[in-house]
């Protein structure tokens, strides 16, 4: 496991668990749809107030680690190592993802699509909020949370890998097939990170740096 110890299961407290696993795996998926029922194309301030859900949303199942299950945040993944390491692993995760995940948006004109369209017409510094939320609040959801409580719950290694993936990258469905392709094969790195490291602060670092050089950095030069 490199330099992370082991981490703490949770014992005894199977229904928060499983409760804590739905709303990690389902709460981005209602708020995104109710949402887009207001407005499929949305604006700043319905955008801000989305995040601001998503935001609060991951302050939620925080609270359910440390007050529901009475776990340490090391049992997902947080503070498994010093920050200067998760940052440079960061990087490292960030270089491994992203050249592949170019290689398909120019495979499949994914930069060309109408979500991507819809995005690039915001602000940038609602981009950069847009950002930052995801490789915070999906690290979180779809790697920390679910991955321990799953491999906690006796599912497995390999489907407590598989059912966040997959869960993760459908959920990019709004993007057509192309960001659904970019999603399964960057989510595919991050866990594998993840599985090796069990440092979640990497995987959020590395993650915001793809969506960064991805969304943010083009817009700065342009």
């Amino acid at each position: 496991m490199n330099d992370a110890t082991a981490i703490e299961r949770p014992a005894g407290k199977n229904a928060v668990t499983w409760f804590g696993l739905c709303f990690s795996l389902c709460s981005m998926l209602l708020i995104r749809e109710l949402f887009r029922a207001v407005s499929p194309q949305p604006g700043t301030t319905l955008t801000l107030a989305r995040e601001a859900c998503m935001f609060a949303s991951a302050g939620a199942l925080v609270w359910l680690v440390r007050r529901g299950e009475g776990l340490p945040l090391r049992s997902i993944g947080i503070g498994t190592s010093p920050v200067w390491k998760s940052l440079a692993w960061g990087v490292v995760i960030a270089v491994a993802c992203v050249l592949p995940a170019a290689g398909i948006a120019m495979l499949t004109g994914y930069e060309h699509g109408p979500a991507s369209q819809t995005f690039a017409k915001l602000p940038l510094w609602v981009v950069f909020i847009v950002v930052v939320r995801a490789g915070v609040v999906e690290e979180l959801f779809y790697r920390g949370y679910a991955i321990e409580r799953l491999q906690a719950l006796g599912l497995g290694r390999f489907l407590s890998w598989l059912i966040p993936l997959t869960i993760f990258a459908v959920a990019h469905w709004t993007g057509e097939i192309a960001n659904i392709l970019i999603a399964l094969v960057l989510g595919a790195i991050l866990t594998v990170f993840y599985q090796r490291r069990r440092d979640l602060v990497a995987n959020m670092f590395g993650h915001f740096l793809v969506d960064f050089v991805a969304n943010v950095l083009p817009a700065l030069f342009s």
